[in-house]
Parts: C-alpha cells; structure tokens; sequence
C-alpha cells in the first residue's frame, strides 16, 4: 500500500503570483509534469486545492496529469506528506514558530 501525499496546485504545481481568477488556473509550472509521474511510482497523490474541485479536475486533465491523481479535496486527509507553497514546519517549538510565521514569505514573492 502506497502512502498519501496531498500536494496543493496554486503556487506548486501551477505558475500562480498571487493573481487569484476564480475561472482560470494559471499554466503548468515548468517541471511539474515529471515531478507527479515519478511521486506517483511510490506515492498515492491527492491534489489539495481551496479552487472549485470541477475546475482543477478539468485542468488536471488539459495537462494530461490526472492519471496520476487518486482526487481532488479541499479537505484535509491524513497523508505521509503535505506540499504546499505556504506552509511552515512545525518542528515543537513554539517561540520559533512565531518566527518562522513572520518572516514567512511564498517563493514566488521573494
């Protein structure tokens, strides 16, 4: 039984800036294509995305990626992993937390 990874689309799998458009998901980031088929030769993949799940169906399927994807969820699953653009380790300290949480910046602003 593989293990689940749950990996978000905006700003991960996608060339999302932070110019949200509720009815179109940016192009596939350079990359991700390969990135998913060689996750998905040992991992379960479920994408992670607060966008509408018919829409990302759809743009997994125009990018010719949605073999490798058991669902699409806003919920989230237990999974082996999570990867996200905007997420912070915790790793049992708080006091570094708080500083972690603002100096935080995504990727695609720094």
């Amino acid at each position: 039984m593989k293990k689940t990874i749950m990996i978000d689309l905006d700003g991960v799998l996608d060339n999302y800036n932070g110019n949200y458009i509720e009815d179109k998901i940016p192009d596939i980031k350079s990359g991700a294509k390969e990135f998913i088929e060689k996750l998905s030769k040992d991992y379960e993949l479920i994408l992670f995305t607060t966008r509408n799940s018919k829409l990302a169906t759809i743009w997994l399927q125009d990018n010719k990626i949605d073999k490798y994807f058991k669902d699409v969820t806003s919920v989230k699953i237990p999974a082996y992993i999570y990867i996200d653009d905007r997420a912070i380790k915790f790793e049992g300290d708080y006091n570094k937390t708080l500083d972690e949480i603002k100096k935080h910046k995504v990727y695609w602003k720094q």
